[in-house]
């Protein structure tokens, strides 16, 4: 039945999200680049501790917030704390996007950047990865140099798993003169490039974390902003007075305390990056990309729906991405732990 409220012709244009996030409970989860291990028995234990009157009240995160200032390397002004990281980029877009304001993407590329954008009603701009997955810097300085509003760049970037250098980064804040440049840094505990600090001098630059990946919080949905006071004094105008929900905040603080859970993590999923690489370097006709991230893109051509349904029969999830890329065979896996990544490599072996 047709409503009797005119929707907004945004809102009608845009394609439906369907993240496959179902029945996936008991699986080997490799499909959504999240934590494998899990999270911190500190973090477990913190919301155990949670009171039926720290539930029952509004939640206050000005102490976590002080806190995680100090774990990130910033000042408290600096730092906002927000209903994971898709909160931070709708904050972005509400503060910055006036409906027909050109919005640049590099695709394919975390599908919430085009989402949140064309909510607002924004013009999108998107370049391309080239067939290697590397940058294509002649069409994206080309746009950066028309001025759009907003420049969303994760780095390093899903499901392509490249990596931009500082220097690399400079080059496009140095011709972003018009722009704001959002610099999604989900997967740096994998990569170890950062600009952060780059906020004190680059008012056009806000920077985007998450305690999904290395914490495992994905569940509990937290993320962080980082900006330039100033703005951010601005973006917390835009934002509701309860973003982080309680058991959010308990959380989060835990896991920034155990520094050890979070360092085991980062280096079982490098063994793990460095060993699925090795291996796949073996198998014909499969292509595995360099990557940053905690993932891997591998093109296994015309076989991907058949490898990808294979593995799920065998409780294993990965990611056919193949969409992205025209309907050619791509497919995005997560990286566990070696022994999660052996039983990868087993079962992928005996379907190829």
């Amino acid at each position: 039945m047709k409503s009797p409220i005119r929707v907004r012709p945004a809102v009608e244009r845009m394609r439906p999200y369907h993240p496959p996030l179902e029945g996936r409970t008991d699986k080997l989860r490799l499909d959504f680049n999240e934590n494998p291990i899990g999270c911190s028995p500190a973090v477990r234990r913190a919301l155990a501790k949670l009171s039926a009157a720290s539930i029952a009240s509004y939640p206050e995160q000005e102490t976590v917030r002080r806190k995680a200032a100090r774990h990130f390397g910033v000042r408290p002004e600096e730092l906002l704390l927000t209903n994971g990281t898709d909160e931070a980029l709708s904050l972005v877009v509400s503060t910055f996007v006036e409906p027909r304001d050109t919005v640049l993407l590099i695709e394919p590329t975390y599908a919430m950047y085009r989402f949140y954008s064309e909510l607002a009603g924004a013009r999108i701009v998107a370049a391309r990865y080239d067939s290697e997955m590397c940058f294509t810097w002649n069409n994206v300085m080309a746009e950066l140099r028309k001025g759009p509003r907003v420049f969303f760049l994760p780095n390093p970037n899903s499901p392509t798993g490249n990596l931009l250098s500082t220097r690399e980064l400079r080059r496009i804040l140095k011709a972003a003169t018009r722009t704001m440049v959002v610099i999604d840094e989900a997967y740096f505990e994998f990569s170890g490039v950062t600009v952060i600090p780059w906020i004190r001098r680059h008012k056009n630059l806000i920077v985007t974390r998450t305690f999904s990946k290395t914490a495992g919080l994905a569940g509990l949905r937290l993320g962080c902003i980082f900006v330039h006071r100033e703005l951010a004094r601005i973006m917390r105008k835009a934002q509701s007075p309860y973003p982080v929900n309680a058991a959010a905040l308990a959380a989060a603080e835990a896991a920034m305390k155990d520094r050890k859970f979070m360092a085991l993590t980062v280096r079982e999923v490098l063994q793990a990056r460095k060993y699925f690489s090795h291996e796949m370097e073996r198998v014909r006709g499969a292509k595995c990309f360099k990557t940053a991230g905690n993932f891997v893109l591998v093109r296994l051509g015309k076989r991907t729906k058949r490898v990808v349904a294979a593995l799920a029969r065998k409780g294993i999830l990965v990611r056919d991405r193949s969409s992205d890329f025209g309907g050619e065979g791509y497919v995005r896996i997560t990286l566990g732990t070696l022994a999660q990544t052996r039983r990868l490599l087993r079962e992928l072996k005996r379907v190829l």
